[in-house]
């Protein structure tokens, strides 16, 4: 089984980057590889079309490079994306749409062995993590031991039960979801606000004082320092596609201007 680089930094207690991509090609997983600045990729799965091939061809490109390979899935059919990005080569997952102490519990026991010490839904599986074996060796239940599991905190019950839900054993991470906030209190569209801004804060500061690493979302370098001032240490940052919009969004204007004589 391959070592986990992303369940080895975070037991070290060092700080970790990351960046998203939308896109499964694995040229992109590979400019990402070549850049040696990341620690893992995330594909944003709730976001982008993908089938089962498109999973492992994303998780061989990573392999090539020092990095590891997060998946972010949908709400449902939680398990089962969680357990076949796993066995593609995903070494964590991070669950969208978290409400409730049971659903972060069903998330955790999505990823986990099912072994009387591990209390999961994941049995045997002849997949590509396993390297052609037909797994359920030990290696095999250590690394699904060992699989990050990440939780967005994105719903206004989720907020509430914050405390309790950081309590389970089995959370790795969590990453504050400020838009789906704002929506889910009946304030769309108004994640800057100051009032979903101090909910924010008191969201990273629950996690930090229990010992849960928050990750904070950021789409540039600038926008670290408020985050590190409150002690976060996990970053991911940027997306494929709006790195993309960004370009052709600037650079097209200035040719437009240039073309007009301005």
């Amino acid at each position: 089984m391959r070592r986990n680089k992303l369940r080895e930094m975070l037991k070290a207690g060092q700080p970790t980057l990351g960046t998203h991509l939308h896109s499964t090609w694995p040229s992109v997983v590979e400019a990402v590889g070549h850049s040696g600045m990341f620690d893992y990729v995330e594909f944003v799965a709730e976001y982008a079309p993908f089938d089962l091939y498109a999973l492992d061809n994303f998780c061989r490109a990573v392999e090539l490079f020092d990095m590891s390979a997060m998946i972010k899935v949908d709400q449902e059919p939680r398990r089962f994306l969680a357990q076949r990005a796993i066995g593609a080569g995903f070494q964590s997952v991070l669950f969208a749409d978290c409400r409730t102490v049971e659903d972060a519990r069903e998330c955790i026991r999505a990823v986990r062995p099912e072994t009387p010490d591990g209390g999961g839904y994941h049995g045997v599986g002849t997949r590509r993590s396993s390297y052609m074996t037909y797994g359920g060796t030990p290696d095999y239940v250590q690394a699904l031991s060992e699989v990050v599991v990440v939780l967005m905190i994105e719903k206004q019950s989720a907020v509430e039960r914050l405390e309790d839900i950081l309590s389970l054993d089995g959370i790795d991470m969590i990453q504050w979801g400020p838009v789906d906030y704002s929506m889910s209190v009946g304030r769309p569209g108004q994640w800057r606000s100051p009032e979903i801004k101090a909910v924010e804060r008191r969201v990273f500061e629950t996690c930090l004082r229990m010992g849960v690493p928050p990750r904070a979302e950021i789409n540039s370098p600038d926008e670290a320092q408020y985050f590190l001032d409150m002690g976060v240490r996990h970053f991911c940052i940027g997306t494929d596609l709006f790195v993309l919009y960004d370009w052709m969004k600037t650079n097209g204007e200035k040719m437009k201007r240039a073309l007009a004589g301005e």
